[in-house]
This record gives structure tokens, sequence and C-alpha cells, in this order.
């Protein structure tokens, strides 16, 4: 069953706010997450998919902030990016991660596009338009991509679609008749294409993950962007990418234990042989407690430090800049991840066995960052960082570190 069966069409937007500093995103991401976050719990816990919040989300103006001056948009920088994405995926895991994909696709045209391509996706994003995903496919033990553009059709299926539900345009992986891999921008609507909400993990539940099936559909020539191109020289695309992972985690992570603090303090009890009438006077549940708040202070560290060298290398993309900003971005990765499912497993084992009842819906945190963080393996951003230590090695240029 495909989602036109029985999901609302998507009209084209309005129009959004237009945010104008980094300062601004902020204090807008800020407000959205006071509210996503009162009903987090019972979106994930019932999986009711958050239309009303995608849409106040976009409108907001937060999906247009990486459009540059140049284009009407405020062009933020990358640490105000992950910011924000860690301030809604801190209310809602979901809601944080639904964008990642938008601002991937911005990073691909901003990297590969033509000009002309650059200026019209980048109009539409300020208005609010919302660009999903349909890059993954499954099927096979390998990487190889089985969406075909031929004669200007495009054939395929992908799954692991992140956001596509919500999508105005899918960016869509594709392999051209030279056997090259190309980013085709396909308008939602188009004749062929259908989404099915077929998404069934036990985390980020209610992201629009599901599958987008192209069943010849005949395709614009001013659709598709290079993309095996711009993984041929140095540019920011993957660990742009990355970044924006990172961002989610550790979201999820400042949730879990922005949950935690009062729980402890109102309603978990100290354990018989700490001697204290109050849980949040158990020395061994300041000393966790303490080790939660260092891990997660550490991973927002280490993120800020990779947005500014992302930054860097996004004014002057070289061998150097991209790959000392791959290797910032994959140590945030590791720290951002490790600390999240830190925060979670803490909020569980601090708050006791009240803590799993279903009506806080707590588990959500570590099913949500362990559903995550499975995007690609944290083990491979150690080896990449150790290679480039012991052996001098730079990273692999792809969209995954």
């Amino acid at each position: 069953m495909t989602i036109q069966q029985f999901l609302p069409r998507i009209a084209p937007p309005g129009g959004a706010h237009l945010i104008r500093s980094d300062e601004e995103a902020i204090a807008v991401a800020t407000d959205l997450a006071r509210d996503f976050a009162a009903t987090a719990a019972d979106r994930d816990r019932l999986r009711q998919l958050p239309w009303a919040e995608v849409e106040r989300f976009s409108a907001s103006g937060l999906w247009g902030i990486t459009v540059p001056r140049a284009h009407g948009g405020a062009g933020v920088s990358t640490v105000t990016l992950a910011r924000v994405i860690s301030i809604v995926a801190a209310a809602d895991g979901s809601l944080g991660h639904i964008p990642q994909n938008h601002f991937y696709a911005l990073e691909i045209l901003r990297s590969g596009g033509s000009p002309e391509q650059r200026a019209h996706y980048d109009a539409l994003a300020l208005q609010g338009w919302r660009f999903g995903n349909a890059v993954a496919e499954i099927g096979a033990r390998d990487f190889k991509r089985r969406t075909h553009l031929a004669d200007g059709i495009l054939t395929g299926r992908k799954y692991y679609c992140t956001g596509a539900l919500y999508a105005h345009i899918l960016p869509t992986l594709a392999v051209n008749e030279d056997g090259r891999q190309v980013m085709v921008f396909v308008p939602r609507e188009t004749p062929g294409v259908s989404i099915t909400d077929d998404w069934d993990g036990f985390g980020q539940r209610v992201t629009g993950s599901g599958s987008v099936t192209f069943d010849a559909v005949r395709v614009r020539p001013d659709w598709i962007v290079p993309f095996q191109d711009s993984f041929e020289r140095p540019t920011p695309i993957g660990p742009h990418a990355q970044i924006i992972h990172a961002a989610i985690d550790l979201g999820i992570g400042q949730g879990a234990f922005a949950a935690m603090l009062p729980y402890i303090r109102d309603r978990a009890r100290p354990w018989l042989d700490a001697g204290v009438e109050r849980a949040q006077d158990d020395p061994l549940t300041i000393e966790r407690t303490g080790e939660v708040a260092v891990q997660l202070r550490a991973g927002q560290a280490l993120l800020d430090r990779a947005g500014g060298l992302l930054d860097a290398a996004i004014r002057e993309a070289t061998e150097t800049s991209v790959a000392q900003a791959s290797l910032a971005v994959a140590a945030a990765r590791i720290r951002t991840t490790e600390a999240a499912l830190l925060a979670a497993n803490r909020l569980l084992e601090l708050g006791g066995t009240s803590a799993t009842m279903a009506t806080d819906d707590f588990d959500r945190f570590w099913r949500n960052v362990r559903t995550h963080s499975l995007h690609d393996p944290v083990r491979w951003k150690f080896h990449a960082i150790g290679n480039a230590v012991l052996n001098g090695v730079n990273p692999p240029r792809h969209g995954a570190i």
C-alpha cells in the first residue's frame, strides 16, 4: 500500500518564515523544541506520524538556514546547524532526524550543482519545501546501486528513506548510462513515484523512513545533479552529512539526561545500602550522573570543534581541510554516540524499575539512539582516526565519513 492511499497528499508550501541570523535560528529551534517535547512520548508510543509538527518545523524557516546569503538565506555556521538539530532531537529524536537528508541534499547541490540548480533549490528551501531521501537500497549484501537512470527514465526501489513520507522532493541516488552515480531531485507527485510507510524499526518510529519505488519515472535533465564527481575531488559533503548525525545522537542523549535529573530528584529511591533518604544523595547515583554530564559535554565540545573545521572546509575545500573536517566529525560521532547511549542507559538504571513504565516511555531514548547510531558504525570512525594518526592516511571520500 502506498502512502498516497492512506496519508494526505502534500501541497506545495505557502511560504516559510525567513530566519536572518544564527542567533535567531537557535531561538526559533528552542521555542519549537519546547512544544515538541510535550507530546513526543505519545507520538512514539502510539506511532502517530507528526504531520502537524513537520509542517510547523519547516514553516519556521529552520529548513532554510543553510541557504547562503547570496541566495537570500542566513547562511548559518555549521556549529549553529548542529546545535539546532541537537535542540530539536533532544525534544523528539525523530523530528530531529527528519531534516538530515534535506540538509545533505542542499550540500550536494552546493558542491556539485550548477548555479541555476543551486539558485532554484535554495529558493524552494527558503519557501519551506522539504527534500527527503531515496538513497539506500536493501536486498543485497553489497553497496552497488540498482536504481538506474537511462534515456531519461528512472527505475528502482529504495529503503530507509528517512523523511520521504513528509517530503515535497525526493533526492534519489541512481546510476546513469555511463555507470556514474547521480542525484536526481524527483518531485513527489511525479507519475510512477510511490512511497510506502513500511518502516518498522523499534526506534526512530516516526521519521517517515519508508520505501520509495520509481516505476519508469520520466526525469527532466535539470533534476539531475552529479554525485560521484563530487567525491572524486575534495568536497565537504561527507562530513557535512555526518555532523548532522552526530548532532542527532547528542540531542537524544541530552534529552535523556534532561528527563533523568528531575526523575532522580522527584521519584527515584536511593539504594538501601546508601544510608540516605533521597536518591539524589546516593553517592553512586551522584557519581554516575557526573559521568554522563562529562561525556555529554565532551560530545558538545567535539561537535563544536568539528563544526568550525567543517566551515573552514566549506570556505576552501582542499585535500587537507576536508580530511581534517572528516576526522574531527568522526571523533564527534564517536563521542556523541557513546555519550548518548550512556545517557539513555543511565536514565533507566538510576531511575530504577519504575522508570520502565510505559506511561513515561523513557525507553524511547535508548531505542532512538540505538537505532539511529546504526546508520554507520562507530568502529570505522576509530579506524579512520587511527589510520590517519598512525599511517598518515586520509579518510576515504564518501557520505559516511
